[in-house]
């Protein structure tokens, strides 16, 4: 009898044992306490997932780290250049050759054909003009006129919504790109510098395709304390970002940053989605006042060909360049300006939540040919 028991209890507790390890294998591994399998939310679809990325993990913050220097992060592209350079300004007498060669290092910078060609047009004039002779004297002249064409324009964000053509609301700042530019972070730190500022924001979760990028922001927006509003999974990015528009607008809040799925610039189903998105953020109370295209820096002249099809697609004000300290391509800068007539407003010059800076003309250009 005593056996039969000793059996019995023997039998409970492997059963007891292997529901457990069938419970903690349905839920991910986390066995989720007072909670039934019923109760606990299954993981949600795949969806239309457009990538697959992994969560980036947030930068380190670093109290009162002071502002990066262009000429220390530039280092890549400044030795880059540098070396195509080096020949050139250090040949003696200024012949045909140097201009070739001087173009040829441009291109090579990515400052993209055109530019180049109008930038060596432009320095040639006032070599024979007689300003210089030696082609020690040509960095002045060059870096002369790389930031008179990265001159006049507004590099400001603005949150003025009657600028802009609305009525008094949250001005709705868009953000827009391929996959794996930076956008989610981009957006995290800059929330993280204007709520410190004292702006009132709530950021909006649009892109509802790529995995975990809510999270991603959900996990920026309590970092900064500021609100987040997200939707399902593959849910409508355009209602997203009204529903934003709309909280903000209910709680006085002044800015609304909208995060959307990185768009294939080859897909015009998707670039027509984008569309959509910034009409619906301003069908209720909100006003676009930015729309920001985030690009890569390392992609180089890929990144024109980015800007010129989103700028088909939405009304771009201004790029946020992202890791331009480890790109030796830094002359994407020039040929943005010079061929789209949109300025560099941002930049990223680390992986820091402070590396986020507003772009300078004169330092990056004495940081490039320092």
């Amino acid at each position: 009898m005593l056996f039969a028991v000793i059996i019995a209890i023997a039998a409970v507790v492997i059963i007891g044992a292997s529901a457990f390890v069938l419970l903690r294998d349905r839920n991910d591994g986390l066995l989720i306490e007072g909670r039934s399998p019923s109760e606990v939310e299954p993981a949600p679809p795949a969806g239309d997932t457009l990538v697959d990325e992994a969560p980036v993990e947030a930068p380190p913050i670093v109290e009162d780290a002071p502002r990066p220097s262009f000429r220390e992060r530039l280092a890549t592209a400044r030795s880059a250049l540098g070396g195509y350079l080096g020949s050139v300004f250090s040949s003696g007498k200024i012949s045909g050759d140097t201009w070739d060669e001087l173009e040829e290092a441009l291109i090579r910078a990515d400052v993209g054909v055109a530019t180049s060609t109008s930038i060596i047009d432009a320095v040639r004039e006032k070599v024979a003009a007689g300003e210089i002779e030696d082609t020690a004297e040509l960095p002045a002249l060059v870096k002369a006129e790389i930031v008179e064409r990265l001159s006049g324009f507004d590099r400001s964000l603005s949150t003025d919504v009657v600028a802009a053509g609305g009525e008094p609301g949250p001005a709705v700042w868009l953000f827009v790109g391929v996959n794996g530019v930076g956008k989610t972070t981009t957006i995290g730190k800059l929330a993280s510098r204007e709520a410190a500022d004292g702006r009132s924001l709530v950021l909006a979760a649009g892109d509802t395709f790529r995995a975990a990028a809510a999270e991603q922001l959900t996990m920026w927006a309590e970092r900064s304390e500021v609100d987040v509003v997200r939707g399902a999974e593959g849910a409508d990015p355009s209602s997203v970002v009204f529903d934003a528009v709309e909280r903000a607008n209910a709680r006085g809040a002044e800015i609304v940053m909208a995060d959307t799925a990185g768009r294939l610039q080859n897909k015009t189903n998707l670039m027509e989605e984008l569309s959509k998105v910034r009409r619906v953020a301003e069908k209720g109370a909100g006003t676009v006042t930015e729309t920001l295209l985030v690009i890569d820096a390392t992609t180089g002249q890929n990144g024109m060909s980015q800007a010129a099809t989103f700028a088909e697609a939405v009304d771009v004000t201004g790029v946020v360049l992202t890791k331009l300290d480890g790109s030796a391509k830094g002359g994407i800068v020039v040929a943005i300006h010079s061929e789209l007539g949109v300025p560099v407003k941002l930049v990223g010059l680390g992986e820091g939540i402070n590396d986020l800076v507003d772009f300078d003309a004169t330092e990056f250009v004495d940081a490039l040919f320092d």
